[in-house]
């Protein structure tokens, strides 16, 4: 995996979990909104391709379907975190 690799990884972690904060009114810093961004990216990628639901939404080069899924599986993330530490 090369830098800029790693650093899309970030980008859309931090995006997705900023995102998944705003839709789940709740608040972090952005290393958390990056971590909850980049766990949610597996979890929402885990669950749609279970029910194999393909988001595709590319604009030029930009993927938009990721954010999107991204921001799905964070919000299943900080619930789920919600409602076990809570």
């Amino acid at each position: 995996m090369s830098l800029y690799d790693i650093l899309i990884v970030l980008a859309i972690g931090a995006v997705a979990g900023w995102l998944a904060g705003i839709v789940m009114n709740s608040k972090g810093s952005l290393l958390r909104n990056i971590i909850i961004g980049i766990v949610g990216g597996f979890v929402g990628g885990y669950l749609f391709s279970l029910l194999k639901i393909d988001v595709n939404l590319t604009v030029g080069s930009i993927n938009f379907g990721t954010v999107i899924v991204s921001a799905i599986g964070a919000c299943i993330v900080i619930f789920v975190f919600n409602k076990l530490f809570k």
